[in-house]
């Protein structure tokens, strides 16, 4: 009987870990060491055990060698040792380099002893119950460790508020003076802001066949997205998440004949859901830079051109396996998110099944605090996957991809269900009707009429269209009929406009005669959604 382990390595407290600062840089530098801990740094730790980098996914039941990493990626870790000594030894070292070089991130391991010589799929059985049980139950019993704030008279870093050791200047080479601000950083921000340099590397090396460096620069501040001063300063922060793809790992996994099979169908899955993601964002970046050139986005953005550099008005902050988090210049952000979603569609998996995933795109004002921002994004790719979930009976479908978004144009008060309740549900008798079309999702369907194509077709009528091009009054005075969800209020704005009908949506959407006459089908109205983007939408063309 042969004894191995297996060793689950995942991190609990991730969004608040890059997020839970409103400058650029530090979650830049953030993200990047949170990856590191989850993969460069596991790898070096096993290279240290004598286990050589380009060898390390060699078989460990035909080689010499004390572990085989399965897969590090995604923000989590799977790997095999031939005893517990060693995978204790492993997690000690681990441990001992993200207190010392990541301060704040949050590692989870869990062990299990098994026989490798089972004839059966004992891996995935086991790997299942650490994760379910050990790294789930620990996320949930863990106890928060409380840092000690300080003796005496202490300064406060400004983003953690833990004690201050340093200034930021030290550690950031600014571009120009007008960022050049100076102000307290604690031992975590300060190895984050140390770690910008060479984050910005590695978003560079792994963009290089789409980015070119020489002439396009990822912004370290959101301020060099893009914005117009005095017209326009918006920002969008997009988070997606791919639909299912827990149980699609668990059904892989449990297709497996024997050990061995488990190990290669993870590896080869995870691998690919990885690069899935980048390749994603990359078509987004290359879409991008190809809208720039031909002069569809330069002239609408105001600073995007700074100090003889282009920075591009795009930045992937979060890259890792199907959780992908980016940022953007605020007019950019609907499209580019819609944009994503379609290319991660068209990657190859090796499950062999369609890639689908949600997204949330939450808008604001520049200089509006961050982390709330993606609070709100995160939010709202969760009522997109709700969205999702209550509609694939109906469209007798597995999964679809789906996007939801909020336009802050002053503000965020309350949650986002607390904000659509307050802004977007209008009571009538004993019905509530929704001003609010939205989630939609992205492919047409003819049993629905909330689609991405539905929505942009009357965006673009509103903005060129003959009856409604630069008649702002006219747009405007629909929007306030619109909210008294009463369609006889709509005919006789008609009549009094004479005009024949709103904005036609797609005919494949099957629902056009009582929505362009009536402006509402089932208590939602189609048209409120895309009067309210249109000063926030950039479209990139075909």
């Amino acid at each position: 009987m042969t004894q191995f382990t297996i060793t689950v390595v995942d991190t609990t407290g991730k969004q608040n870990y890059i997020f839970n600062s409103n400058r650029l840089r530090e979650n830049i530098g953030a993200s990047f060491l949170l990856s590191q801990s989850t993969k460069e740094w596991i790898e070096e730790t096993l290279v240290k055990l004598g286990v050589p980098k380009n060898s390390q996914e060699e078989a460990i039941e035909n080689s010499k060698l004390d572990a085989e990493l399965i897969y590090a990626a995604g923000g989590n870790a799977l790997i095999m040792f031939k005893s517990s000594d060693i995978a204790l030894r492993f997690t000690q070292m681990l441990s001992r380099k993200v207190l010392a070089e990541a301060p704040g991130v949050n590692l989870l391991v869990a062990h299990a002893n098994f026989d490798w010589e089972s004839d059966s799929n004992q891996l995935y059985e086991i790997v299942g119950n650490l994760k379910k049980h050990d790294i789930e139950r620990r996320k949930y019993e863990r106890v928060s460790s409380v840092p000690l704030l300080g003796l005496g008279i202490t300064a406060s870093c400004n983003s953690t508020l833990l004690p201050a050791v340093d200034t930021s200047d030290k550690y950031v080479n600014y571009d120009d003076e007008e960022e050049a601000d100076s102000y307290l950083v604690s031992t975590e921000t300060m190895r984050k802001l140390k770690a910008v340099p060479q984050a910005n590397r590695k978003l560079q090396e792994i963009f290089k066949d789409v980015v070119d460096p020489n002439i396009y620069q990822f912004p370290y501040r959101t301020d060099h997205l893009g914005r117009s001063k005095g017209e326009s300063s918006y920002v969008a922060i997009i988070h997606a998440d791919g639909n299912g793809m827990g149980n699609r790992f668990k059904k892989h996994g449990k297709d497996a004949k024997h050990n061995r099979d488990y190990i290669e169908r993870m590896r080869k899955f995870s691998y690919s859901v990885d690069q899935a993601g980048i390749n994603a964002l990359k078509a987004v970046a290359k879409a991008l830079i190809k809208s720039i050139q031909e002069g569809k986005v330069v002239g609408k953005l105001g600073e995007f051109n700074l100090n003889a550099k282009y920075y591009l008005p795009f930045r992937p902050l979060v890259y890792g396996g199907d959780d992908i988090t980016f940022i953007c210049e605020g007019r950019l952000g609907l499209d580019l998110a819609a944009l994503f979603l379609r290319e991660f569609e068209k990657q190859s998996v090796t499950d062999d099944e369609l890639l689908t995933a949600c997204a949330g795109v939450c808008v604001v004002k520049t200089h509006y605090p961050f982390a709330r921002a993606y609070e709100i994004s995160e939010d709202l790719c969760k009522e997109a996957k709700k969205f999702v979930n209550e509609k694939r009976k109906e469209y007798g479908e597995d999964y679809f991809s789906s996007l939801d978004w909020h336009l802050a144009a002053s503000g965020l008060v309350g949650s986002i269900s607390e904000i659509r309740k307050r802004e977007y549900k209008i009571p009538v008798d004993k019905n509530t009707w929704n001003l609010a079309m939205r989630p939609i999702r992205l492919q047409n369907n003819r049993s629905d009429w909330r689609t991405w194509e539905g929505f942009t077709q009357v965006v673009k009528e509103f903005q060129e269209g003959k009856d409604w091009k630069e008649r702002h009054n006219k747009i405007m005075a629909l929007r306030e009929v619109l909210r008294k969800a009463s369609i006889e209020a709509i005919e006789e704005f008609l009549l009094a406009y004479k005009l024949p009908n709103l904005p036609l949506f797609p005919e494949s959407s099957g629902q056009n005669e009582q929505l362009m006459k009536k402006g509402w089908k089932d208590r939602m109205c189609g048209y409120f959604d895309a009067i309210e983007a249109m000063d926030f939408y950039i479209g990139l063309g075909d």
